[in-house]
């Protein structure tokens, strides 16, 4: 089957979770959160879960179970402890817990940042996975960052990934 005629079959209206990863942040002053959730929506895709989850490995793992656990979500996103800060356990945790990795979902993050900040886009550990056959996609918390990961690959291909992650039409 070609690639339109997948992204032809994929739903255009999905169920996401949206889990910012943050010591400091708070529901009023969550503007990563804040941002995905508005551009979901204005998308048409429904945000089923948002939570603020804090940079502890425990909690970030408790937080991505749960979200997959819920059958109103179909692809989870985070958003912050990506880089490379001694207290950003994002990365580490969510490629120990994935059941498989999308590598190519990191690497098309990095390329396209790169062409914005140039080099300073190795600092960058964007990554994506399968959990409990849905997609999980670890962002960066900058706005700028959210922007491009959105316009660039995550609302072009969310649906796709949906239906390719389980294995079935969508």
């Amino acid at each position: 089957m070609s690639l339109e005629a997948h992204r032809a079959e994929s739903r255009t209206s999905l169920g996401f979770a949206v889990l910012t990863i943050s010591d400091t942040r708070t529901g009023a002053e969550d503007k990563g959160g804040a941002y995905l959730v508005e551009r979901l929506t204005a998308a048409g895709h429904r945000v089923a879960r948002r939570e603020i989850v804090r940079d502890e490995r425990d909690e970030i793992e408790s937080a991505v179970r749960r979200a997959v656990a819920d059958p109103e979500v179909e692809l989870v996103l985070s958003t912050g402890g990506t880089g490379i800060a001694p207290r950003d356990v994002t990365f580490d945790t969510l490629r120990k817990l994935l059941d498989s990795e999308i590598p190519g979902f990191g690497e098309l993050f990095r390329w396209l940042s790169f062409r914005e900040i140039g080099s300073a886009t190795i600092l960058s550990r964007a990554l994506g996975g399968i959990l409990a056959g849905k997609v999980v996609l670890a962002l960066p918390g900058s706005p700028k960052a959210l922007a491009l990961a959105l316009d660039e690959i995550v609302l072009k291909e969310a649906g796709h990934l949906v239906s390719q992650s389980r294995g079935t039409k969508r």
